[in-house]
């Protein structure tokens, strides 16, 4: 059974910020999302980077004619290769140094898909009804929360929730993991920047899941995050698993696409 993305996604500025530094992209193998940072335009940059880089290694983690171990070094290894193009962009333009973003990718392999993720941008999978994030938080406030010196209700709120400690900044120093999971029929997945994890709690997300679909739940979340302030920009990206043949088109949105 050959399985497939069938994906929804948008992107939105939020009420506050002026650019967006998001970037994302979705087709039928492999969906990502990206959050820039970094001023200057710098984030946008970063993302960009990011999303274009994955568009350009689709076509070979795409190719059945080479054999799965390879692909899945090559889609870990991307990391590595954003980060040098982060850094290589950063001595051309010394205004841009200290830009950086996060990556969260998943992709089709056979029947599992795999999860590449760096920073604090999220996947979720929704499954039985019942929402779990498959992501783990590179920041500084989910190390304290393992620790126990924190509470999920403390961290919610907290000025310095969005402290990474993993990002591709041109230097970073990456420990990238590629975690893989094996696809049920039902199988929808979040991908989502912090923009809307910063003001929806989890409960929330999933009170939206079993009321709307498709793109209507997207504009329903994006909808809440703005009845919340939306200081953040916010891209969502909601992939449902399937067997039947959906588009090949790869799409952009956000920062990528310009």
């Amino acid at each position: 059974m050959k399985w497939q993305f069938n994906s929804f996604a948008q992107t939105d500025l939020g009420l506050v910020r002026e650019g967006n530094e998001d970037s994302a992209i979705y087709g039928a193998n492999l969906i990502a999302v990206a959050d820039g940072m970094g001023g200057h335009a710098g984030g946008e940059v970063a993302s960009a980077i990011a999303i274009n880089a994955l568009a350009q290694l689709l076509p070979v983690i795409s190719d059945s004619e080479i054999d799965i171990d390879s692909r899945e070094d090559l889609f870990l290894n991307i990391t590595y290769e954003i980060d040098s193009q982060i850094l290589e962009k950063s001595k051309q333009t010394p205004e841009l140094a200290g830009m950086g973003t996060t990556l969260t990718a998943l992709n089709i392999s056979g029947n599992n898909v795999e999860l590449l993720h760096i920073g604090d941008s999220r996947c979720y999978r929704y499954r039985d009804n019942k929402l779990e994030q498959l992501s783990y938080d590179h920041t500084v406030m989910q190390e304290l929360l393992d620790q126990g010196r924190l509470t999920p209700e403390e961290v919610f709120d907290h000025p310095q929730r969005s402290l990474l400690t993993q990002a591709l900044m041109g230097d970073s120093g990456l420990d990238p993991i590629l975690v893989s999971y094996e696809i049920n029929a039902d199988d929808q997945f979040l991908l989502c920047s912090d923009g809307l994890t910063n003001l929806l709690s989890d409960y929330e997300i999933g009170k939206i899941i079993e009321s709307k679909t498709d793109n209507d739940l997207i504009a329903a979340l994006i909808s809440e995050v703005k009845a919340k302030g939306a200081p953040d920009n916010i891209t969502i990206i909601w992939a449902q698993v399937t067997d039947k043949k959906v588009s090949s088109e790869i799409k952009k949105i956000g920062a990528a696409n310009e």
